[in-house]
């Protein structure tokens, strides 16, 4: 039996704290690339992030070594800190 492929792409939006437009034209690119850190972290690459003041966009390929709900809670969790180290309070 040969062996099988999968490739799951994932849509991930969410929001700052109350919708508070904290993600500024200054820090956004920086965001996104400590974002694509964190997903390339667990083998799931980023293929394009882009947010405005509220909210992020973030299409990555799912890694067959993680699940989702993981992938997910580390974006999440880890945005929110560095968001916080940076003096902005609010992200997720």
């Amino acid at each position: 039996m040969g062996q099988s492929l999968s490739q799951m792409y994932i849509h991930l939006v969410f929001g700052t704290k109350h919708r508070c437009p904290f993600i500024s034209l200054e820090i956004e690119d920086r965001l996104h690339a400590y974002t694509a850190g964190i997903l390339k972290n667990y083998q799931s690459p980023a293929i394009k992030i882009n947010s405005v003041s509220d909210h992020i966009h973030i299409l990555f390929r799912l890694s067959k070594n993680y699940a989702l709900a993981k992938v997910v809670e580390e974006v999440k969790k880890n945005s929110s800190i560095w968001m916080k180290e940076q003096g902005i309070e609010g992200f997720t």
